[in-house]
């Protein structure tokens, strides 16, 4: 099986890049991963890259992009921070990844038991740390359900606060980025959420409407 790069550009739309993302992650789960000779996929990509889709995960060691969607070398733009937050340098990435190499989706992917996300919650402080720290407390502020032990022994508190972070993510990076809601409006690309579980695997993709993910995040944060 050859990778995605041999996707005509023509033919290659957001709602297939999502399929392949989808249908990755079922071959993951259940041990069915597609068998790859990759050094020949080295040699067919050495001179372009064409990722269908681009992925801002969190570097956590248990989040492999490519791994959990079984996809091979040349298929996904992968960019991983702690708590996958849209840093500056993210989102100049994502902007690259769509406008020149041709990628239909971009994938803002949190996961359970984060640790950048449980130390936000804890009120954790470590020199150039606090940067990301600061910009997941927005999504801590957000989270309004929890009233008693806001801290990283809360499992669902810090579940809520993980999603909220990748809504705020998403929220941020259409904000920021002139060139990515562009290609959003003329239907280019598409841009959405998901949470990974390090328990079981499985990616949970959250399917909302880009209007309404900004719609709601102005309501739900200050920036």
């Amino acid at each position: 099986m050859k990778n995605h790069y041999w996707e005509s550009r023509q033919s290659l739309t957001p709602q297939k890049a999502f399929q392949f993302l989808m249908e990755g992650n079922e071959r993951f789960i259940n041990n069915l991963r597609v068998n790859r000779n990759l050094l020949q996929l080295v040699n067919e990509t050495k001179d372009q890259q064409f990722p269908f889709a681009t992925i801002l995960s969190c570097s956590d060691s248990r989040i492999s992009t490519e791994l959990i969607f079984d996809q091979g070398l040349g298929d996904l733009f992968s960019i991983r921070l702690a708590g996958n937050i849209a840093s500056v340098n993210a989102i100049g990435s994502m902007e690259y990844a769509c406008k020149y190499l041709g990628s239909k989706l971009v994938v803002v992917m949190g996961h359970t038991n984060c640790g950048a996300v449980k130390g936000a919650c804890d009120g954790l402080e470590m020199d150039n740390l606090n940067e990301i720290f600061n910009h997941i407390r927005p999504s801590i502020e957000a989270e309004t359900e929890t009233l008693h032990d806001r801290t990283s022994h809360n499992k669902t508190f810090v579940n809520n606060v993980t999603r909220l972070n990748v809504h705020y993510n998403i929220d941020i990076i259409l904000r920021k980025s002139p060139i990515i809601t562009d290609l959003i409006e003329t239907g280019e690309i598409n841009l959405m959420g998901a949470i990974y579980d390090v328990e079981t695997g499985r990616v949970e993709f959250m399917q909302n409407q880009n209007e309404k993910i900004l719609a709601y995040e102005k309501d739900a944060y200050k920036i």
